[in-house]
């Protein structure tokens, strides 16, 4: 915060090209910027990652870890089960399976 004198309002803001913070709060488009170029640097197909990236794995690991649906729902901001529950499908076959529970 002292190096970007932000002294109120956003925390999360985007940079202009000269490196210096804007006014206004991070937008989708630039989380899905940078989460596009970490993925292309890691040697990942960019176009298959984007910020809603970040919702779907926040909700999976916090599944895998065993986090109740409705903390998933309250941290990601998902409104009905139902949807939570397509995010965290996936994340249950790595813990509701013979091998995970043998640890491995």
């Amino acid at each position: 915060m002292e190096q970007a004198s932000i002294t109120g309002g956003p925390l999360f803001r985007s940079l202009n090209r000269h490196g210096q913070a804007q006014p206004g709060r991070l937008l989708g488009i630039d989380v899905a910027r940078v989460v596009k170029k970490l993925a292309e640097r890691a040697g990942l197909d960019a176009a298959k990652y984007a910020g809603h990236s970040l919702r779907a794995g926040h909700a999976t690991s916090a599944a895998i870890s065993g986090a109740s649906e409705r903390s998933i729902m309250n941290q990601t901001g998902h409104r009905s089960v139902q949807m939570v529950r397509r995010y965290i499908r996936d994340g249950s076959l790595f813990r509701e399976n013979s091998a995970g529970k043998l640890g491995l």
